[in-house]
This record gives C-alpha cells, structure tokens and sequence, in this order.
C-alpha cells in the first residue's frame, strides 16, 4: 500500500514538473526573446525614416524645389542665401527653401533631425560634398534617402525667393563655390542630394 501510494507521489511530482516545463517553454515561443530582437525594431524605425525622407526628395523634384535648392545661390555674396557659410543650421534659415520647409513639415514634429548633403565630381575625379542643411552630428542608426539632379550649364540660379534669376550656373563667377563644373559638354555637372536623418 506504500508503495502504491509512494509510486502515485511520484508520478504526480513528475506530472507537475512536465506541466512547468511546458509552461517555460510556451511562455519563451509567446514573447519571442531572441538577442536580435531590439536591432530588428531599430531596423525597422530607420526603414520608416527612409522612407519618409525618400518620399520628401520624390516630392521636391516634382514640385521643382530639389532644382531650386541645388541651385539656391547668392552670386553677389558668393554662398546660400542668407548665409555665410556651412550650410543653414536653424529652423529659421532652413524655413528659406520650400526643401528645408517639407523636411521641417515630415519630421520635426516627430523627433526626427535631418541633414542635407550635396555630393558632385570635382576637377580631380573624385567626390566632394558640400552642406545644404546641418542639424547635428548623425547617430549610428541613421537612415540616408538620395537621388540625382542632371546640373547643365544654362540651368539658372534661383533668388531668395525662389525664383529663377537671368543668371546660369555656368555664368556665374561665384557658383563654384558650390558646385563646380565637371565638364565642357552642357552639363554642368551630376549633384547627389542625400538626406540623412536620425531620431533626436
């Protein structure tokens, strides 16, 4: 009779311990720890911020605001308008561009800083990169959106208001300052515009 009752004990501590054991591990499969986990979440915010700044880049060339920014020029003063150089900084100087403007619109009220790059061919083959706008050192988990803008020599340089003014980048005396001529054959030169943005 003990040992009917001593072997029923047993089994019922064995019973108990599997239905714990099940439990830990259908509690790990529910909650998906994995050591990855973090980085994919982080992964995937910095997919979304790409995706937004690509958006804003697709929408300036539709509405002509990526050709004016690139060619936002002070050809009296010799740098951006309103500036003197180092690219705009403050909310108030990157307001000066509709680009600045729908950069501020997308992700200011999102915690999101932003930077705004100029990439071109210089007279040695190489690259070399200019500030538009400069918001801060970037965080490692940045996220980068860019594309192209066909510079040619007759494209004209825009005003502080945006307007285009009489005269062409290839006129100017100062422009290549900015952006200088790659080449003799009409085009002026190819300009990466990159964005790079970052959570604050």
């Amino acid at each position: 009779m003990v040992t009917v009752r001593a072997q029923a004990h047993t089994l019922e501590a064995i019973a108990a311990g599997i239905v714990v054991l099940a439990s830990v591990v259908f509690a790990l499969q529910v909650t998906a720890v994995t050591p990855l986990s973090a980085s994919t979440a982080s992964q995937h915010i910095e997919n979304q911020q790409q995706a937004s700044a690509a958006g804003v880049l697709d929408a300036a060339r539709e509405n002509g605001a990526l050709d004016a920014a690139v060619t936002y020029w002070d050809e009296t003063n010799g740098t951006l308008h309103g500036t003197s150089g180092g690219g705009y900084t403050t909310d108030a100087e990157v307001e000066r561009t509709t680009l600045g403007r729908m950069l501020l619109d997308t992700f200011e009220a999102r915690g999101v800083a932003f930077n705004v790059y100029f990439t071109y061919t210089a007279d040695t083959g190489s690259f070399a990169r200019q500030r538009f706008i400069y918001r801060g050192e970037p965080s490692d988990n940045a996220a980068t959106a860019a594309t192209t803008v066909m510079l040619y020599d007759d494209d004209p340089l825009y005003d502080a208001n945006e307007t285009p003014t009489d005269t062409t980048v290839n006129e100017s005396t100062t422009y290549d300052a900015l952006i200088p001529p790659e080449s003799s054959t009409g085009l002026y030169n190819v300009v990466r515009v990159e964005v790079v943005v970052w959570r604050m």
